[in-house]
């Protein structure tokens, strides 16, 4: 199994961030790649759209509010991987109360391609969208 984690601290505090990416279905208001997102199952499942038209159906796998966490996982996608687990957190940084730091990671089984090149897929992902909601919570 592979594994990678991404982690980026933003100058919001951590309810605030939460409150923009805590929402299983709130990946396009921070994530440009994902313009549409459509949940299924009472909120348990997201269909999502990428950019060109490429869709991914995630399954929500555990939530917790308070925590500032959830993990999902990749139902279908066009990724090179099996048994896909990721989990997105917001962290309060000590010392710091306006900070926060979020952190996104993920397991997986690649197929058909290496560990390293699914790790440095994934890897790619995760920091594309956490500059993302850098931006977007600089704004």
């Amino acid at each position: 199994m592979a594994t990678t984690t991404v982690s980026l601290d933003l100058p919001q505090s951590p309810d605030r961030v939460w409150q923009l990416i805590g929402g299983f279905g709130s990946l396009p208001d921070w994530l440009p790649y994902i313009p549409h997102s459509e949940l299924g199952e009472g909120g348990r499942t997201r269909r999502l759209t990428n950019q060109d038209g490429g869709v991914i159906v995630e399954r929500l796998q555990a939530f917790d509010h308070d925590a500032r966490t959830y993990s999902y996982a990749i139902e279908q996608a066009p990724f090179p991987v099996t048994a896909y687990l990721s989990t997105l957190s917001v962290h309060a940084v000590p010392g710091r109360p306006d900070a926060s730091r979020v952190e996104w990671s993920g397991s997986f089984t690649p197929v058909g391609v290496s560990d390293a090149e699914a790790e440095d897929l994934f890897h790619g992902i995760y920091a594309d969208g956490l500059a993302a909601l850098l931006e977007t919570v600089s704004a």
